[in-house]
C-alpha cells in the first residue's frame, strides 16, 4: 500500500508542480517526450493552470503523508477522493479526443486508468491494513 501511495503522490506531484511553477510550459508541452495533450484542449488560462497545479500539488503532499504514516481513517477518505476525481477526469478525457492523435488518446486513457486503479487498489488494501 505504501507503495501505490507513494506512486499516486509522484503522479500528482509532477504535473502539480509543473503546472504551478510553469503554467505556460504545462500547457504547451505536457506530458513531454514531444507530446502535447493539454494544448489539444481549451484555450490557454494560466489562472486555471495554476488552481489545477494546486489541486494537484494538495493532494501530492497528502499521498505523501499517507506513504509515511499510512492509517485507514487517512487513506480511505483521499483514495475515495482521488478515485472521485479520477473517475470524472478521466470521463472527461475519453469523451474529447477530437484532435488527437490515436497514440496520445491511447496513452492519455490508460494512464488515467492507471492512476485510477491505483487509487482503487490502495483503497482496497485498506481492509487489510491495521486501522489507526
Amino acid at each position: 500500500m505504501r507503495l501505490l501511495l507513494a506512486a499516486l503522490a509522484l503522479s500528482a506531484a509532477v504535473p502539480g508542480v509543473w503546472a504551478s511553477a510553469a503554467p505556460r510550459s504545462f500547457y504547451a508541452d505536457f506530458p513531454g517526450l514531444g507530446r502535447h495533450w493539454v494544448a489539444e484542449l481549451p484555450a490557454y488560462s494560466e489562472h486555471l493552470v495554476r488552481d489545477v497545479g494546486a489541486f494537484y500539488v494538495a493532494f501530492a503532499v497528502l499521498f505523501a503523508w499517507a506513504a509515511l504514516r499510512p492509517s485507514r481513517a487517512l487513506v480511505v477518505p483521499l483514495t475515495a477522493g482521488w478515485a472521485v476525481f479520477s473517475v470524472l477526469h478521466l470521463a472527461f478525457h475519453a469523451a474529447n479526443t477530437e484532435g488527437f492523435a490515436t497514440v496520445d488518446a491511447v496513452a492519455q486513457t490508460a494512464s488515467l486508468v492507471a492512476v485510477l486503479a491505483a487509487a482503487v487498489a490502495a483503497l482496497l488494501l485498506t481492509r487489510r491494513a491495521p486501522s489507526g
